[in-house]
């Protein structure tokens, strides 16, 4: 099956997209949505994650304390890679569970560290696909959707590819900046989802 790797920083819209191409026939393997379901409440990662951070890592209703977790790894970088460590493997395995399973007219892996992880990625998927917008409206949207201060998206964003690293490994690249209204992300997406459906076609896969 023809696999594109979706991605693009925080607060860049590759959600929105991601459910656009979802709608037109797409499979979606999110890697996002699959670390939450693994830390949620009962969640299969939470029983490790409560053996090696203990109980205060846990939110009152046994789901990972994101809030929490995220000053911890700021703190120290360590924490984030025990977290990784306990995390990755269960997030690849659900990742490829569900890829094998896809049906739709190609598959499109939603994974917001791609680029950060191109070594794992770049000969799984046939195109990379970066939602790019600059620096500012990043900041600007994930404090509308999140109530996080400037700081903390701030951090966040440090910790994520720069722009430039992304750009420069994409093959497709869908602009959603501060001017995109709803109505050209979508056209602009759906440029691209015809592309790739002839792309699919073409190579049989």
């Amino acid at each position: 099956m023809f696999k594109i790797g979706l991605t693009g920083g925080i607060g860049s819209g590759k959600s929105r997209v991601a459910d656009m191409l979802g709608e037109w026939g797409a499979t979606l393997v999110d890697t996002d949505e699959i670390a939450r379901a693994l830390t949620a409440a009962q969640g299969a990662a939470m029983p490790a994650i409560l053996r090696e951070f203990g109980p205060q890592a846990l939110a009152p209703d046994g789901a990972l304390d994101r809030a929490w977790m995220r000053a911890q790894a700021f703190a120290d970088p360590r924490v984030r890679q025990r977290l990784e460590a306990v995390l990755h493997p269960a997030i690849g395995r659900e990742t490829e569970r569900q890829a094998a399973a896809a049906s739709g007219s190609y598959l499109v892996f939603v994974v917001p560290l791609l680029v950060e992880s191109l070594d794992r990625w770049r000969s799984r998927v046939d195109r990379i696909c970066v939602v790019d917008c600059d620096p500012e409206t990043q900041v600007a949207r994930v404090q509308q959707r999140s109530g996080l201060t400037e700081p903390d998206i701030r951090r966040i964003m440090a910790a994520q590819a720069a722009r430039a690293s992304r750009l420069e490994v994409a093959d497709d690249v869908i602009l959603n900046d501060a001017t995109t209204s709803p109505e050209q992300l979508r056209a602009r997406a759906l440029t691209l989802h015809d592309r790739w459906l002839a792309l699919a076609t073409t190579t049989g896969r």
